[in-house]
């Protein structure tokens, strides 16, 4: 690590740390930065020569509190003029993000799409962005372990900047603090950043985040993140040799879509993703035996995430290689048919509610009584406040002449978000967001680069080619009020 002084224009930056370990690109990003001129328009003057990117520190002679000097022109925001027209690019960078609809693009910092695809599909969450607004820093160090507390508090100032800006936001700090929290993210082959696994990024800032934000000092110690994208599963453990039968429950943040020859549709992928086979020590037969694992979603959250099964280690390579065949998957997911008798039960009422909606939108007459004496069952509700089916609590409670309503959930979602992979390695290729805005419209982030897509391009992204396909993909729930 060196520290040195950067000149640019009239300003001087001082202390400019250089780890030494990375690539000059990562030094040009941290001065881009603090100087808003782009990497490439950067011209820095060292030994008679110019930085290159990829060039080797140990050779390029930068010493302990050297002054370099740099030139380059910035990005500059055009100021308003006092009369006339007013365009979105001559108004304040806050309101520039307003009237665009979205926020900032990253800065791919070497092989980071993996990380900026994840971190805009995340940033999509108001609910999480709000958690983080929220977390205290005040004592959390001490409860957690110090990179766990560092990595939340960088993922909080990044989704602030995101919200803020409308040039390239310079994931620096973030990229530091989740290399240093998750080293296997720092691999370096031939001095340069390896391309990493999206997923694996996704999962390992999700669970960093759910230990972070937890509320303190709760005896319940909800769990914010668990709330949004926990699903809880309750499996049936069958050996058919034996006739051994067992049961058990568990929570992930993910359903996976298993592919194979008989899936065409992400619907059929995910069935299949629920059943398995496992081999483990049988005590009635006194060996091992193979048994079939069934499960069933017994507890949905507010989003839905979706992890197609394509990559998988190929013996003969040694590395990884993926599926490219085609599986569509919808904008509007239901999955009550993945779900266990008793929570189908729970989402019955609602379901016919949100019908009914749907119906009125469309201009259809409902009936304000269902077919199915089974709903009204759930409908109806007890002297004690629980639904007198399914013995759960009544989402309206009176009060007076007054009533408090909640929300709860149908079984149906919404496509928000699609992360994708261009390429035929897990090893190399190119990831991209494809993020749906609060106000109905698509952006594809493509790094630093974010573009207006229309919604039926989004579809289209199901593979069978050379061309991105979905990897994760996240859904929202759509509710009713009760």
């Amino acid at each position: 690590m060196l520290t040195v002084s950067v000149k640019w224009q009239k300003q001087v930056f001082s202390n400019v740390e250089i780890d030494t370990s990375q690539p000059p690109y990562v030094f040009k990003c941290q001065l881009y930065d603090l100087t808003g001129v782009p990497p490439e328009r950067q011209k820095i003057t060292v030994k008679g020569g110019l930085l290159k990117d990829d060039a080797d520190w140990s050779t390029v002679g930068v010493k302990q509190g050297q002054k370099l000097m740099m030139m380059g022109t910035a990005d500059e925001i055009v100021k308003a003029p006092e009369k006339g027209p007013v365009f979105v690019e001559d108004l304040p960078e806050e309101e520039q993000v307003v009237a665009l609809g979205h926020g900032a693009g990253l800065l791919n910092l070497g092989n980071t799409c993996y990380m900026n695809s994840t971190v805009q599909c995340l940033h999509s969450v108001p609910e999480l962005k709000s958690a983080l607004l929220n977390y205290s820093t005040s004592g959390r160090s001490n409860e957690l372990d110090q990179t766990s507390h560092m990595l939340t508090v960088a993922t909080r100032d990044l989704f602030s900047e995101l919200d803020k800006s409308v040039k390239p936001v310079v994931p620096m700090q973030f990229w530091m603090v989740l290399r240093k929290k998750y080293p296997q993210f720092g691999q370096l082959h031939n001095g340069v950043f390896m391309q990493q696994d999206a997923e694996e990024c996704w999962t390992q800032l999700l669970y960093t985040l759910s230990q972070s934000l937890r509320s303190p000092g709760s005896s319940e110690n909800p769990d914010t993140v668990k709330a949004l994208f926990g699903i809880e599963l309750v499996s049936r453990i069958h050996c058919q040799e034996s006739g051994e039968e067992s049961s058990e429950s568990e929570s992930v943040y993910s359903l996976k879509c298993h592919i194979s020859q008989e899936v065409n549709h992400l619907h059929e992928g995910l069935k299949h993703g629920l059943k398995s086979e496992l081999e483990k020590a049988s005590p009635a037969l006194g060996r091992s035996a193979i048994y079939l694992k069934e499960s069933r979603i017994s507890g949905l959250p507010r989003y839905l995430t979706i992890q197609f099964v394509r990559f998988f280690w190929k013996r003969e390579s040694n590395q990884k290689a993926k599926i490219l065949r085609k599986v569509d998957y919808p904008l509007e997911l239901d999955v009550y048919d993945l779900c266990s008798d008793d929570l189908r039960k729970k989402l019955e009422a609602p379901r016919q509610i949100l019908r009914d909606e749907e119906g009125k939108k469309l201009g259809l007459k409902t009936n304000e009584k269902s077919s199915g004496s089974k709903d009204n069952d759930v409908k109806m509700t007890d002297a004690e406040g629980t639904s007198s089916a399914s013995g759960e609590p009544s989402a309206t409670s009176q009060e007076g002449n007054g009533s408090a309503k909640e929300t709860h959930l149908t079984g149906v979602y919404d496509l928000v978000a699609v992360l994708t992979h261009k390429g035929r390695s897990a090893d190399s290729g190119h990831y991209v967001a494809w993020v749906k805005q609060e106000n109905g419209k698509w952006v594809e982030h493509d790094d630093d680069n974010p573009t207006l897509q229309r919604e039926e391009d989004i579809i289209k992204l199901s593979g069978g080619g050379d061309w991105h396909m979905a990897y994760i993909c996240m859904y929202k729930a759509r509710d009713v009020t009760m």
